[in-house]
């Protein structure tokens, strides 16, 4: 039940981001990972775990995690071409015509790279169920993560004052970069750390307590601003964490 309430977050959220109210899209995301966080908990306390659930859990993750933030790149990129002349006119080349209704349409297809993000979401969801490496710890950016950090995007240009930051999330050039970063991110073979605590030893679970630490600074300093950032510094912590188990 709680996994089937995380897809009906995902679907409520895929209504709003295709009406182009990205702020509760993405609020309703937010509510998809916080049960798709505590249904695997659930599940081991009642003993209930399945590969049933398992496959759930995937299919309501390509809606949260996959299919809403494709469509929120897209609404972002559509915004950015059409609001930005030069932008515009470099993209001008970038389009399609079709016939409808006997009439031709013009079609940006810029927004349309967006899209990758739910592709490959969707493959990094695939892989997932298939590799048991990723029981304690993941390989490759978990869905959820991607997702938080498109997410909150729109989440800064409705609610910060930052014109630097606000021009830079209106810029195309760097929504596409953050499309294919995360896109390749999703399915590289990167080992990333999850926040399963198997114990409460300090030495052991360092890391993972240095993150939450910081992540809770950065949000109280920066509110909606820090998402990114924290998703940035779990990328790059767990690069470190690597880098020392190596050692």
């Amino acid at each position: 039940m709680i996994t089937l309430l995380n897809l009906l977050s995902g679907v409520i959220a895929v209504m709003f981001a295709a009406n182009n109210d990205l702020v509760t899209a993405a609020i309703f995301v937010l509510l998809g990972i916080f049960f798709d966080f505590f249904d695997g908990l659930v599940a081991r306390l009642l003993k209930v775990q399945s590969e049933l659930g398992l496959q759930l859990d995937s299919l309501a993750d390509v809606v949260t995690s996959g299919v809403v933030p494709g469509i929120v790149m897209f609404q972002l990129l559509l915004r950015s071409v059409n609001q930005n002349s030069f932008e515009a006119s470099f993209f001008d080349s970038a389009t399609m015509m079709t016939w409808v209704g006997f009439k031709f349409k013009t079609i940006q297809l810029v927004p349309f790279i967006g899209l990758l993000l739910t592709l490959a979401a969707a493959y990094r969801l695939a892989k997932f169920n298939l590799d048991k490496r990723q029981t304690t710890s993941f390989i490759g950016l978990p869905t959820p993560a991607m997702a938080l950090f498109v997410l909150s995007l729109p989440i800064i240009l409705a609610f910060s004052n930052i014109v630097s930051i606000i021009n830079l999330i209106s810029n195309s050039y760097f929504l596409i970069g953050i499309t294919l970063f995360f896109s390749y991110l999703m399915n590289v073979e990167l080992p990333l750390f999850s926040l399963k605590f198997k114990n409460f030893s300090l030495k052991n679970n360092s890391i993972e307590l240095v993150f939450l630490l910081i992540s809770l600074v950065l949000i109280i300093s920066f509110k909606f601003v820090s998402i990114p950032i924290i998703i940035l510094m779990y990328i790059m912590l767990s690069i470190l964490k690597n880098s020392v188990q190596k050692m």
